[in-house]
């Protein structure tokens, strides 16, 4: 079937090869193994799809023999392992003609999942385009919603961020241009979320989300770096808590949240047990053979070199003052409606065989990330001298 605006039936290469042979392939997960087929297939939307956790979600949802439809602008076309319906639109411009198209036929969703609305106008437009057509909402919102991060072990019933004006009047690119309004439209989402799909709604908080696919590098610069071997520059004394979540667990988990139909707000955080900054980095090299020695260098000298947490040092957020609680958010709620977490070996080899595999000019640029070899060396040089003198 040609592509076209309105809809298009996009099969994956492995569905493809199985229908020359006159055999239907099984569908596979994010690892590549069959995954158990659900008990009840639903009829699942994506808005979205492409992104980081989209194709996660995708792959999954065949795995389990679900029946995927997705809406995007179709600037990416994925090979799926198995029959994707796409409708085209663009939520930027109200372009909700394709959906709209298919609900006047009577077409009719379980549940959709909304993976990248910020703004509250893109809920309150996706709900117009599908009054009466989906039977529940999940939308990816964000930890940044909350209000603060100065207390420890919050879990989802902290305060979230308000919005100062009419959070209806904001559009993609006027967050782009301020993204301090982040907090507080990921809140205001929320909200409109829960106002247009009442009590069939859930609410998916993840924080920072690593692994295969993550084009921001937040994650892959430590997996690259200790891979590299050498002296590594590494922040503080160790200690600070760092909290993550591989988009492959988010993305299989909201499909199995919604075959439960489990509606709420969850923390989606992990691992599913205290951890620092150490054991974070110990277990990365662990997946290496370069041996890497670590120098851990206090968060007072690496402030005073201009070093900066999250930036110059992802993950690493220092666990004091006004952040005590970044990397400490609770995932009980989430653990109890069955979220689980791949290993530090899992996320730490799967996202370098995801770098290893991309194009040798985005490779050669290195991770967008983390410090330059240069500018760490000029920091560890620092220190050694600060430690002389």
């Amino acid at each position: 079937m040609p592509l076209d605006r309105r809809s298009v039936l996009k099969l994956g290469a492995a569905g493809l090869a199985a229908a020359t042979m006159g055999a239907v392939a099984r569908p596979r997960d994010a690892d590549g193994a069959a995954a158990t087929r659900a008990g009840k297939p639903l009829d699942l939307l994506i808005l979205g799809g492409t992104g980081l956790t989209g194709p996660h979600q995708v792959r999954h949802a065949l795995a389990r023999g679900h029946r995927v439809t997705i809406f995007n602008r179709g600037r990416k076309q994925p090979e799926w392992p198995g029959e994707v319906v796409q409708l085209l639109g663009d939520r930027d411009a109200n372009d909700y003609a394709s959906l709209r198209a298919e609900v006047a036929k009577g077409r009719r969703w379980d549940l959709c999942i909304d993976n990248p609305s910020s703004v509250p106008i893109w809920i309150r437009e996706a709900a117009d385009a599908l009054k009466g057509a989906v039977g529940g909402y999940m939308m990816i919102s964000s930890l940044s919603a909350y209000a603060d991060n100065a207390t420890a072990g919050q879990d989802e019933d902290a305060p979230v961020a308000s919005f100062a004006g009419d959070p209806l009047k904001e559009t993609m690119a006027s967050l782009r241009a301020d993204m301090g309004k982040y907090a507080g439209l990921k809140a205001a989402t929320e909200a409109e979320t829960r106002k247009q799909f009442g009590t069939q709604a859930t609410i998916v908080r993840p924080g920072l989300i690593v692994g295969p696919g993550d084009e921001t590098d937040r994650f892959s610069y430590w997996p690259l770096r200790l891979r590299r071997g050498g002296e590594v520059l590494c922040p503080g004394d160790g200690s600070d808590r760092v909290q993550f979540i591989d988009a492959r667990d988010l993305g299989e988990w909201m499909v199995r949240l919604a075959e439960a139909r489990a509606w709420g707000t969850y923390n989606a955080i992990g691992p599913g047990y205290p951890l620092d900054m150490a054991a974070l980095l110990y277990g990365i090299r662990a997946s290496t053979t370069q041996g890497a020695a670590l120098v851990f260098v206090p968060t007072e000298f690496l402030l005073a070199q201009n070093v900066s947490p999250w930036g110059d040092m992802p993950v690493w957020i220092p666990g004091r003052g006004d952040s005590v609680g970044f990397h400490t958010r609770s995932n009980a709620r989430a653990i109890a409606a069955g979220l689980t977490f791949r290993s530090i070996a899992d996320t730490t080899t799967a996202t370098l065989a995801w770098w290893d595999a991309l194009p040798e000019q985005r490779r050669a640029a290195g991770p967008r990330s983390g410090l330059t070899p240069e500018r760490e060396a000029e920091v560890l040089a620092a220190w050694k001298a600060a430690q002389a003198g």
